[in-house]
């Protein structure tokens, strides 16, 4: 493996002597990299939208697998899912080492477990036709690697997202997506470049394979959860502009069905 990048040292010093705003336009110089680092990228997250389009299509699932940052990222993803798209929660699925309760506090060691990972995917039947990314800034986290590559045994397809480059998980899966977005400005503190280029990432594939599995009309979320008064009134807007009718018609339309799809299919 290369020297890690996630690890070196960040370009800036002494930081406890900068003031708040140097902090701030510090960090926001570091941030503007990001999507200059996955513009580059783009190819290799395209080349995995269909394969993961047809196996949803064909019944599968996506799974999303990571540790600390990275994995609660992978569950934020998962997530917003059903909400946006209508989707059921268990298409897209996100798993973490240490289990639900890592979400919100550290599990010690649980992504130095090389068996873990495969243990917790079989705790959800993962078969062929589902596909799983292993997201890991560093890209050595044994959790993930030994998951993925227990994946590619058994003929899943696999990518992942890593923010170094030549790295284990990069040679474990199918699909590799490395995303280098250089040094931290706090050293070795991933969550910051490195987190936000896998939510962007992230936020690219699932919205992506949503769009091409016709989840979306125009570009509006037209199978949207409508589970909060905002939402209502957006989908009510929606069907005032797609069907030009009033907006007291489009309310009622959106009460009797249920959904902005289901009311422009029986209008």
């Amino acid at each position: 493996m290369n020297k890690s990048t996630t690890e070196s040292d960040s370009k800036y010093n002494e930081l406890e002597k900068m003031s708040a705003k140097e902090i701030l336009v510090n960090i926001n110089k570091e941030d503007k990299i990001v999507p200059y680092v996955i513009e580059k990228v783009i190819p290799e997250i395209a080349e995995i939208i269909p394969l993961i389009v047809q196996r949803l299509q064909e019944g599968g699932r996506l799974f999303y697998m990571g540790a600390g940052t990275s994995g609660r990222l992978g569950i934020v993803d998962a997530s917003e899912c059903p909400p946006t798209f209508g989707v059921s929660p268990d298409l897209v699925v996100g798993i973490i080492a240490g289990g639900d309760s890592a979400i919100r506090k550290a599990v010690e060691f649980a992504e130095d477990n090389t068996e873990l990972g495969w243990e917790d995917l079989q705790k959800h039947q993962v078969s062929e036709l589902d596909f799983v990314i292993g997201i890991a800034a560093s890209g050595t986290t044994p959790y993930v690697i030994g998951a993925v590559e227990k994946c590619r045994a058994n003929n899943i397809k696999t990518a992942c997202i890593v923010c170094n480059s030549g790295s284990p998980l990069a040679a474990a899966v199918d699909y590799p997506i490395e995303a280098i977005v250089g040094p931290e400005f706090v050293t070795g503190s991933t969550r910051m470049k490195a987190g936000t280029a896998q939510k962007l990432i992230l936020n690219m594939i699932s919205t992506a394979v949503m769009v091409r599995l016709g989840r979306v009309k125009g570009n509006k979320m037209i199978d949207m959860q409508l589970s909060n008064n905002k939402l209502v009134k957006r989908g009510i807007q929606m069907l005032v502009n797609e069907l030009n009718i009033s907006y007291e018609e489009a309310r009622d339309l959106l009460s009797k069905y249920g959904s902005v799809r289901n009311a422009i299919d029986n209008y």
